[in-house]
């Protein structure tokens, strides 16, 4: 444990998906309506709160070696470990680390107390799961940028085997409807041009009979907000309204990320995924007869237990078939506690580095592609921040595709450009005409 103290100032560090990130901003707004100041500098925090993901170990390594390089290069800080390393391994955090504060991410509400607790040298603990009362315990959204994220839904129960968030995350839970809009409406109040909407399965979000295409359609109807988007999709909660929404609802980006995981059935079925190939691409037929120009992104895992060269290039035929606009790719990483840890067939390193390059090489080709097909289009962008050079801003296309331009318009502002030029990871536009905001 660190000396008792009284932190003035604080610094979040999100690790992972952008559940992380929504959930880092809520702790941070915590702290600052407990008179904490924020600071961008690490080094010079009083209280650091590390908001840590467990899907893969190298993350979980990585909060060690952080924890390790602010005890020895830091300011001495009150260190908390917030997140699903710290719900899956609890008080063994503070044994091995000496952090002062460990808190699950069904319970960072209460992080004022907690650190509370830890300034009279007690450790901070909690782990505990409640059902969605974080959220009415949270302060108020404060100000905020262009885009932000809206946490309808958390949770999982699909058990992948190979995947540790039914188990730091708990099972599937929605918020109320009432709650989402109201929630919704003061990020646009706040300044927010861009709700993405959040959950481990944000399509399983429910309320009674009305899915989340139904919510989609209420906060359509909001002035002042200009997009929406939505992410991380499971294709099993993939319903028509959901569907019709993208059809139907202008401000309704066209982007769908779809994580697939595999193109083989038996691994697809060894890893107690709810789809097969073929229903997967039916629902991709059905999502691109709703929208046509929409983009489409998903995740990868090679290297399962049992994967043989047969059933890997089944996943290369898939990303052939499909033409991903971008995904994520990764390993196998085994995690303590899932059925497929202890699966017998553990893929050799080398085999799925090599398996690996080769999945990637085919997404960033065809991610070239589709960055290439729209060279000539005319869009909005969304301008979220200044460039690296003069009269330079950075903002988003309706794919999500990164694009820089030079204009005079401000952050926040949506900007009429013709794409003129494309690379594998951002595109160029020129300004038209100014778009009202």
């Amino acid at each position: 444990m660190t000396k008792p103290t009284n932190p003035k100032t604080f610094h979040v560090k999100s690790f992972g998906c952008q559940m992380n990130v929504y959930d880092g901003e809520r702790m941070a707004e915590l702290m600052a309506a407990q008179g904490l100041s924020a600071t961008d500098d690490v080094n010079v925090a009083d209280l650091v709160v590390l908001n840590t993901c467990h899907i893969r170990e190298k993350a979980t390594e990585k909060v060690y070696s952080d924890i390790g390089r602010l005890r020895k290069h830091g300011n001495d800080p009150m260190i908390a470990v917030a997140g699903c390393v710290a719900q899956a391994e609890g008080v063994e955090i503070a044994h091995r680390a000496k952090v002062d504060i460990v808190v699950g991410p069904q319970a960072y509400h209460n992080l004022p107390d907690l650190v509370a607790k830890a300034s009279r040298g007690e450790l901070g603990l909690d782990t505990d799961m409640p059902v969605l009362s974080k959220f009415g315990a949270l302060p108020a959204r404060r100000k905020v940028g262009p885009t932000a994220f809206l946490t309808v839904q958390e949770g999982c129960d699909k058990f992948c085997t190979y995947c540790v968030v039914p188990y730091t995350r708990g099972a599937e839970i929605s918020r109320t409807w009432d709650a989402l809009v109201d929630e919704a409406k003061a990020l646009v109040d706040a300044g927010a041009k861009e709700i993405t909407l959040l959950g481990q399965n944000v399509n399983a979000w429910n309320d009674g009979d009305r899915d989340l295409g139904a919510l989609i359609r209420e906060l359509d109807r909001i002035p002042g907000l200009a997009r929406i988007r939505y992410t991380t999709s499971h294709p099993n909660d993939m319903t028509d309204g959901l569907i019709d929404a993208h059809r139907d609802v202008e401000k309704l980006m066209p982007f769908l990320h779809l994580p697939v995981q595999a193109g083989n059935d038996r691994i697809l079925k060894a890893m107690n995924r709810s789809h097969s190939r073929d229903s997967y691409l039916r629902i991709l037929d059905r999502v691109r007869a709703a929208r046509p120009d929409i983009a489409l992104s998903g995740d990868f895992i090679v290297g399962f237990p049992r994967e043989t060269e047969a059933e890997f290039a089944d996943t290369l035929s898939l990303i052939d078939a499909v033409g991903y606009a971008q995904a994520f790719s990764f390993k196998y990483s085994p995690r303590p506690g899932t059925p497929a840890a202890d699966m017998h067939g553990q893929v050799a390193p080398e085999v799925m580095d090599d398996r690996l390059q080769r999945l990637q090489a085919a997404l960033n080709r065809d991610q070239a592609a589709f960055n290439a097909a729209t060279v000539g289009r005319s869009c909005q962008v969304l301008i979220e921040r200044k460039g690296k050079l003069p009269g330079q801003m950075l903002g988003k296309s309706p794919w999500l595709q990164s694009i820089h331009l030079i204009t005079d318009a401000k952050v926040g502002d949506l900007v009429d450009v013709e794409i003129v030029s494309a690379g594998p990871n951002s595109l160029a536009g020129v300004e038209r005409v100014r778009a009202a905001t």
